[in-house]
């Protein structure tokens, strides 16, 4: 039995979703969901991460061998994601814009592209293609981080411009 969904009647897109670290969490959770719903309607999804673990994550990201599904592909995994416990923020944007360079250098005839958490390839994706972009996140980085000491403002202050700069360059759909 089926159910009849508005959205069944709208042609196949291609949709891909860029997200930082497919682990166990939350906005993990509601990406995978977001793929596995955007599959059940009849589109075809391709999940870009730039890191997934087959031992510590959601039993569908894997398929019944306990590898990765083919849907999802990993690149930048092979960055490091600190150096000593610092400079998580640094790391995570350039997987991102390493992850998404990659996207649109394999991907191709992608209708739209959800971005997740990380800001920083929205300014790739806009530069290098016109594909529809939507991005979520659930709460900016600038707002959670603390700046309680000079270093920290400093630290921060680069992300925040990326991050304030490039929150601005998703798609207006009418």
């Amino acid at each position: 039995m089926s159910i009849e969904s508005p959205l069944q009647v709208l042609p196949c897109y291609k949709v891909a979703i860029l997200h930082p670290d497919l682990g166990i969490g939350g906005a993990e959770r509601l990406i995978l969901d977001a793929a596995l719903e955007l599959g059940e309607l009849g589109c075809r999804v391709v999940l870009y991460t730039g890191y997934h673990n087959a031992t510590r994550c959601f039993e569908e990201t894997l398929d019944r061998g306990r590898r990765r599904v083919s849907w999802i592909k990993v690149h930048g995994a092979w960055m490091p994601r600190q150096i000593s416990g610092h400079f998580h923020a640094p790391f995570a944007y350039a997987r991102a814009l390493w992850t998404a360079a990659a996207l649109l250098l394999i991907e191709r005839d992608i209708d739209a592209i959800i971005v997740d958490q990380v800001s920083a390839p929205l300014v790739l994706l806009r530069l290098f293609s016109s594909i529809k972009i939507v991005f979520y996140c659930h709460y900016p980085d600038m707002l959670l981080a603390k700046r309680d000491s000079w270093s920290r403002r400093l630290y921060r202050s680069p992300l925040d411009l990326l991050e304030q700069l490039t929150t601005g360059m998703v798609s207006t759909f009418p």
